[in-house]
């Protein structure tokens, strides 16, 4: 069973579990599908929206996909977060990748 098939049926057990939508999202970024890998990361921070992770690479894959203002809008959402939760690494990280926007 190749990752991806294995990472979808985890989710079919359990629909909520963050680390297996997270490294299918991350699949599908290996695999140049970013559509799908933002689908993914969208409904991590649906369910999580603490997820700090899934804000920047949502934000990578809409750039990726020439998205550039909805980018932007991730990683503020993501720098926003950050600083509510305190997560400082990942608030450096986010606010890196919108200077470099």
């Amino acid at each position: 069973m190749d990752r991806i098939a294995a990472l979808r049926s985890m989710l079919a057990a359990d629909p909520s579990n963050a680390f297996a939508r997270y490294g299918l999202a991350q699949e599908y970024v290996k695999a140049g599908d970013n559509e799908r890998a933002l689908a993914e990361f969208n409904a991590i921070l649906e369910s999580n929206p603490d997820y700090q992770a899934a804000y920047y690479h949502a934000g990578k894959a809409l750039e990726r996909l020439g998205r550039k203002d909805d980018a932007r809008a991730a990683y503020e959402r993501g720098v926003a977060t950050s600083r509510r939760t305190g997560d400082a690494h990942a608030r450096s990280e986010l606010e890196a990748a919108l200077e470099e926007l």
